[in-house]
């Protein structure tokens, strides 16, 4: 994303007038979200900064990484700040128009089903065409007739991270894949818009999406 990004967080670039993590959070907020973990590490004062303590009605804290964690490393540094059961988790770098109100009857269901972690998944975008995983009657799968891409969208037991060391980077593709192979990764299909915002022309790509919905 540089040069964008070399002296701005990429959540806090701008599309259709808000920051990617704006988006989010407004989202978050009309599901009812009451709590919100942000974790950062490029840049992370400025996203202090511009969001604060508190936003749309939800209250804000922030898990620091002096050295970048990863997913998983960052989540497992994060569990201090978590709930004792389900939480939603979401990479600042995607624009979804996933509902987030699903996520309430999301953690019901995997408590239902003893679910440990549970992934949006997404058509292939050009630059990931071979996909993530499979999916069959609601799990996801190592492989399948039709692969999918994981959204960056998720919802875990706090369970599903606590055997990673604290404070050391760790991955999170591993651990959906251990999770798969005991029946314990659920999924579901997201057919609306979705796009990985890696690089500039996606940003201006999500920009053009954006101001063209409100016009």
């Amino acid at each position: 994303m540089r040069p964008l990004t070399d002296h701005c967080p990429k959540p806090l670039l701008q599309a259709g007038g808000r920051s990617l993590i704006e988006w989010h959070l407004q989202s978050l907020a009309a599901a009812g979200i009451e709590q919100v973990v942000i974790n950062h590490a490029h840049l992370g004062h400025m996203i202090e900064a511009a969001i604060g303590d508190s936003a749309y009605g939800m209250q804000i804290h922030y898990s620091a990484e002096p050295v970048a964690l990863e997913t998983a490393g960052g989540i497992r540094q994060t569990l201090n700040l978590l709930g004792n059961d389900y939480f939603a988790v979401i990479n600042g770098d995607v624009f979804c128009d996933f509902s987030m109100t699903r996520l309430h009857s999301i953690s019901r269901q995997m408590m239902c089903q003893a679910l440990a972690a549970w992934c949006v998944v997404v058509d292939n975008p050009p630059h990931h065409q071979a996909g993530d995983f499979g999916l069959h009657h609601g799990r996801l799968t190592r492989s399948g007739p039709e692969m999918l891409t994981f959204s960056g969208i998720g919802v875990y037991h706090r369970d599903f991270f606590l055997h990673l060391a604290a404070g050391q980077p760790a991955k999170l593709a591993p651990l959906l894949f251990a999770a798969i192979d005991r029946q314990a990764l659920g999924g579901q299909y997201h057919d609306g818009y979705w796009l990985d915002v890696g690089t500039p022309e996606r940003l201006a790509e999500l920009n053009l999406h954006l101001l063209h919905k409100d016009s």
